[in-house]
């Protein structure tokens, strides 16, 4: 005889929250790991729908609604999924984008470690946008016992538009529930030697490699300038971030420059950008550059695409002799290894033995 209904995983008429009306086991930890999100196939429908998502969010575009909404709808969402199609068509992997292909291999690569060093620790990916959803990771958590839920963005910077939105969404699906678990989340790691060092070793090992450019370029993904003028810290923490990996590779000060890139719109963004700067040093004689981006902790459109063709072309018609992007940490074992100690050391009180 059955003396619960099937769990309700959503809103109904009668309720504004999320229940689990038949009983489960409880105590357990989980993980989510958070990254920004992707269109679910190369194509303008599904990239579409992944703009509209993402472009709507307030704190990714600080513009009021009534000024956004027809501009949104109108010429972005009308003209640039037809744009981005090939783009996306050229850096798709068999299981889907990079982004999503390396985020799930990070996540696996936590389960295994977990589960080889003996932890009850259950790990989910969820992306900010786009599926699979942070709600979706975090039901699916709640529905195998865990009630505690350590959440981390998979962004090594904090900034409003990426760390802080994946904080408002988790708050939100937490709000529908009626047994809400408890919550951790990790705000930055920018200069924690759990990122530092993979990354290093990584461009070093690249450099044993293929012997070191004239000048490291670290590339990170750039912010309307009005956003740091208003306290958002992201800005600091990108010359943080390139300041640790500079001093763990032992690079004097005219070695390495930072630059922002991707920016959009007309409004002024941080400076200096990415693809000028880079025009500007093959024609004052830098001929071999290398760029890494340390706030993209898995490949995507914005470092294989943007970086690895579009900056490359420009500076390689600029006079530039040898360009080479070099990889983000994707699911190198070093990095995931990493990784699992950091969020090991954010889980410190909780029940993680079997």
């Amino acid at each position: 005889m059955r003396f619960w209904p099937e769990p309700k995983r959503d809103l109904d008429r009668t309720s504004r929250f999320i229940s689990w009306p038949k009983p489960f086991k409880t105590g357990g930890v989980g993980v989510i790991l958070v990254n920004l999100g992707t269109p679910d196939e190369p194509t303008a429908p599904a990239i579409r729908r992944y703009l509209r998502e993402f472009l709507s969010d307030p704190r990714v575009i600080e513009i009021p609604k009534l000024l956004w909404w027809p501009i949104l709808n109108g010429p972005i969402l009308m003209a640039r999924p037809r744009k981005l199609v090939p783009r996306y068509k050229s850096v798709w992997m068999e299981g889907g984008s990079p982004l999503m292909v390396y985020t799930q291999r990070q996540t696996e690569g936590l389960r295994k470690l977990f589960a080889q060093r003996g932890l009850a620790i259950e790990v989910e990916t969820g992306m900010r946008y786009g599926q699979p959803s942070i709600k979706d990771a975090m039901l699916r958590l709640r529905e195998r016992g865990c009630e505690h839920l350590l959440v981390v963005p998979l962004y090594p910077q904090y900034a409003s538009s990426t760390t802080a939105t994946v904080v408002d969404e988790v708050a939100r699906v937490a709000g529908h529930m009626r047994d809400q678990p408890a919550l951790r989340f990790i705000k930055r790691f920018h200069t924690d030697p759990a990122f530092i060092r993979p990354l290093g070793d990584k461009i070093s090992a690249f450099w044993q490699q293929h012997g070191k450019p004239q000048k490291l370029v670290m590339s990170f993904h750039g912010l309307p300038r009005q956003c740091v003028d208003m306290g958002d810290p992201y800005c600091r923490d990108c010359y943080e971030t390139a300041r640790a990996l500079a001093q763990y590779l032992g690079l004097s000060d005219d070695a390495y420059q930072v630059t922002f890139q991707s920016r959009f719109g007309p409004a002024k963004w941080l400076e200096p950008y990415t693809e000028p700067t880079l025009q500007k040093l093959a024609q004052r004689g830098v001929t071999e550059i290398d760029v890494v981006c340390p706030g993209f902790l898995a490949d995507c459109l914005e470092t294989l695409e943007e970086i690895q063709v579009e900056v490359c072309e420009t500076f390689m018609h600029a006079g530039g002799k040898r360009f080479r992007y070099i990889p983000a940490l994707n699911d190198d074992q070093a990095w995931v290894t990493s990784l699992a100690d950091m969020v090991l050391s954010h889980l410190q009180g909780w029940p993680i033995e079997p």
